[in-house]
């Protein structure tokens, strides 16, 4: 079982076998902030639930076991808890299969960040609106200037020499994704995110967070393209 510690807010159970699912996930949660702790099976799952968790996040199918048994047994100890499937069959069928069976919502993979966090917040509505229902902004203005003392000539030019680097950054991003080269991905995006952070790109260094964390995800890697196209538009 993996434990990930964030701020103040609540804690999470997220049931995901798949490596490359559970990292992207775990790095979504975190933003919203949460302590999640993570399992990778049915059994480790049933180990590591305790009636502190707000929230089941359930994949449908585990190696040993289903996503609907694991909720059942569950519900024996702890009947709180609001319970999400996620599951990459969208079917009709499927999705009412898990319904049925005491979930409160679906989600169908694959999955943007965004969806995730609107999903968490509808079960946890004590979660501050704004982590979970609010894209991040492109642009974190006070901060980028709170951190250059005021100076908005400085910010301007440091924007752009950073829009300026941008499209390389992203196309170096990319290449090694495409090639599978987690190890120059990661070194692109450790270099990006600190420039994210200098001229508050706040949406971009977001993207490059969780791509850091899940350099295999489709997912990850389309909304870092996303917010990076976002950015170069203006």
């Amino acid at each position: 079982m993996t434990t990930l510690q964030g701020q103040d807010g609540p804690r999470l159970l997220l049931v995901e076998d798949d490596p490359i699912s559970r990292a992207f996930l775990l790095a979504v949660l975190e933003s919203l902030p949460a302590r999640v702790d993570a399992a990778d099976t049915v059994a480790l799952a049933l180990a590591a639930a305790t009636s502190a968790h707000g929230l089941w996040l359930i994949d449908a199918n585990l190696p040993d076991g289903s996503g609907i048994d694991l909720l059942h047994s569950l519900r024996t100890r702890h009947p709180r808890p609001a319970a999400i499937a996620h599951t990459a069959d969208g079917s009709i069928e499927t999705r009412q299969r898990l319904l049925s069976a005491g979930f409160a919502e679906v989600m169908v993979k694959p999955l943007s960040p965004r969806e995730v966090l609107q999903a968490v917040r509808r079960r946890l509505p004590q979660i501050d609106a704004g982590a979970a229902d609010a894209a991040p902004a492109d642009w974190d203005e006070a901060a980028a200037l709170k951190a250059l003392n005021g100076q908005r000539a400085h910010l301007d030019a440091l924007r752009g020499l950073f829009l300026a680097e941008l499209p390389g950054s992203r196309d170096a991003v990319a290449s090694a994704f495409t090639q599978g080269d987690s190890a120059a991905m990661r070194g692109q995006l450790h270099r990006l995110r600190a420039s994210c952070g200098f001229v508050g790109a706040e949406r971009l260094g977001r993207a490059a967070r969780v791509l850091h964390e899940a350099p295999d995800s489709a997912e990850a890697m389309a909304a870092f393209s996303q917010a990076a196209a976002a950015l170069l538009d203006d």
